[in-house]
């Protein structure tokens, strides 16, 4: 009796078989695992050198390519091998190859990655082909490959085998080949706008830049408890201060101990600037030159698919205040309301569910969660947000209790933030101190009063536009995926249960 499923059983016989193989080659050949393999071209490279020849003819070109073995035909006859670039069929027959070469060919599976030396030519079908003189077995494969024209059909075993899922994925490979360009793209665009990238720690002793829960480990040399950062913000405003540049970037990993979404993973990449003399306006303008550059690498045009709907990345974008678009979407006007008793009082006539200590501005920034973000699918800058929950923003001239900061919205997603950073060291100690009560007030009793920072900004830091932007986000938009763990390699997730 046995308690094999008739999967589990044909998966055990599969690996028993290839195990034997292994064997069979490692008498034959000896080392089956060989430490290096010089290929003379990639597979791009070579239907890209050959793309003009004509059918049934032979080169007289030998080269040598290499990849994993993705179709086996006709008893090892024609062989497609892939590697990272794209695929070529190689061709095996007793006239060309040879005899050391053929007897390797029943003990190839699906999966093997093996080299090949041979003749290019176009088959009289047009298939561009290498003709086999030898072949190396470069590795052997233990486990089956997924089943070719299906690949991965389980989510959450493409998420948690990646490796099987780009082997097999023709659109994960793309993505992921596509996430890189992007990344670069942001990193040519941010220098070419004169921007000085630099790298700040990944340890904190304290942790700041934004608000939220961080993950916290030990450093046992400095008996020190430290935390992940949560955002790189307030060591890049001392680079300001220092005067190194006027323009500085980072691309850069942050951590949040927080819900997983579509939209959210605990690790994820930001791009955050600071460019001093500037305001927001100038970082909206920035904002919409990097989208458009970012759409044409990838597109070739500014408009793109996203689902169903079409996106278009060509500026200048929307512009709406916060509080001219909550009046448009539902007739309150929070700029008449005085007191946060009335921004209440308004927002439960209307229907909605506050807070009994709600302030006017978190009134107001709830009212548009709820009521206009859901409807901004073009990409849109909404501005002038609540003082209340924008510790680091300079007032708006003349509304005290707006700032001038604004969000990056496209698909209903937030996928920048940005503010005139404020500068006046004794109102940004101010509002650090208020916020770290509200933390405190809220159970963060670990949250502290940065001191160095406050230290430099006594120093005097220029005025300055700052921009933080959801890498991952905006790389969902541009590859068309639905999920944040589409376009993440190894996306956060449970451990396998037994």
């Amino acid at each position: 009796m046995t308690d094999k499923t008739p999967e589990t059983a044909l998966s055990s016989d599969v690996t028993e078989v290839r195990a034997q193989k292994l064997a069979k080659l490692r008498e034959t050949i000896g080392d089956v695992y060989p430490a290096h393999f010089h290929r003379t071209i990639t597979n791009a490279e070579l239907a890209e050198k050959y793309k003009d020849i004509e059918p049934d003819t032979l080169t007289g070109d030998i080269v040598t390519v290499a990849g994993r073995v993705y179709s086996n035909r006709n008893s090892g006859m024609f062989i497609d091998i892939v590697d990272a670039s794209g695929k070529v069929q190689v061709f095996s027959h007793k006239d060309v190859t040879s005899e050391e070469a053929r007897n390797l060919l029943p003990l190839i599976d699906l999966g093997d990655i093996i080299g090949v030396t041979g003749e290019v030519r176009r088959t009289k079908r047009g298939e561009l082909t290498v003709n086999v003189h030898t072949i190396t077995m470069l590795t052997k494969a233990l486990l089956p490959m997924p089943e070719k024209w299906h690949g991965l059909s389980d989510i959450e075993l493409r998420y948690r085998k990646r490796h099987l899922d780009i082997m097999t994925n023709e659109e994960s490979k793309l993505r992921f080949q596509q996430r890189s360009k992007i990344i670069s793209g942001v990193r040519r665009f941010m220098e070419q706008e004169g921007f000085m990238e630099v790298e700040t720690p990944m340890l904190h002793s304290v942790y700041g830049g934004a608000t939220a829960e961080p993950f916290k480990t030990h450093h046992n040399t400095l008996k020190l408890d430290m935390y992940l950062r949560i955002a790189p913000e307030l060591f890049l405003k001392r680079t300001l201060v220092s005067g190194l540049t006027d323009k500085v970037f980072e691309v850069n990993r942050n951590f949040r101990n927080e819900g997983v979404s579509t939209r959210h993973n605990p690790e994820f990449t930001m791009m955050e600037c600071y460019w001093a003399y500037a305001d927001y306006e100038d970082i909206m303008g920035l904002v919409e030159r990097l989208f458009e550059a970012l759409a044409l690498q990838i597109h070739g045009t500014t408009d793109f698919p996203f689902g169903d709907k079409q996106i278009s990345f060509k500026g200048p974008f929307k512009r709406v205040p916060m509080p001219d678009a909550v009046k448009d979407a539902t007739g309150i006007d929070f700029l008449s309301i005085k007191t946060d008793e009335e921004a209440r009082a308004a927002a439960k006539a209307a229907g909605f569910e506050v807070e009994k200590d709600w302030t006017w501005g978190e009134c107001l920034a709830f009212i548009f969660e709820e009521k206009v973000e859901g409807t901004l699918v073009q990409p849109s800058h909404v501005t002038h947000f609540p003082k209340d929950i924008s510790p680091f923003a300079k007032e708006v001239p003349g509304e005290p209790r707006l700032v001038e900061r604004f969000e990056t919205y496209c698909n209903a997603w937030e996928l920048g933030n940005a503010f005139s950073e404020l500068n006046d060291p004794e109102e940004q100690r101010r509002r650090m101190v208020e916020q770290l009560e509200q933390a405190h007030a809220r159970g963060e009793k670990d949250k502290q009063l940065d001191e160095e920072f406050l230290d430099a900004i006594d120093q005097g830091m220029p005025p300055a536009g700052g921009l933080g932007i959801g890498i991952d986000r905006l790389i969902m938009l541009l590859t068309n995926a639905p999920s944040i763990r589409d376009i993440i390699l190894f996306p956060a997730r449970r451990q396998k249960a037994d």
